[in-house]
């Protein structure tokens, strides 16, 4: 119990599982939803993984990680209560609205491996828009 509770004290890994509440990513997608580099995102992503929150299914050369149907099982209250949670901080509620964006254009991992740049590009245009 308390490496779950380790492996949840850290504010990177709540925004992680926030936006794979609701979309299952691969680390690609998180760096540039979260604007984390590729190492970082791998690291918090291991440390989930490795207290059973996440679980992840390959898709030929991309890895997508979701929340794990059986820590939701087995940790239901906790997860209603990490739910609550992230309704109500602002930058938990801005994640959402990228992975929203980002949803809504269409966008994937193969547009990411072919020009990364783009993807931030139209993300934030619709950032700008709605400020």
């Amino acid at each position: 119990m308390t490496e779950l509770f380790k492996a949840l004290g850290d504010e990177n890994r709540l925004r992680l599982l926030n936006v794979l509440d609701h979309k299952a990513l691969c680390v690609c997608e998180i760096e540039v939803l979260l604007e984390m580099s590729q190492s970082n995102a791998s690291r918090h992503l291991s440390k989930l993984r490795a207290v059973g929150i996440l679980s992840s299914e390959k898709d030929a050369q991309w890895v997508h990680y979701k929340i794990s149907d059986a820590f939701i099982e087995s940790n239901r209250t906790l997860y209603m209560y990490l739910k609550e949670g992230f309704e109500k901080r602002e930058s938990f509620i801005n994640d959402l609205k990228r992975l929203e964006r980002y949803t809504n254009k269409g966008l994937n991992c193969q547009y990411i491996a072919s020009d990364k740049e783009y993807v931030l590009r139209e993300i934030d245009i619709h950032l700008e828009k709605e400020a």
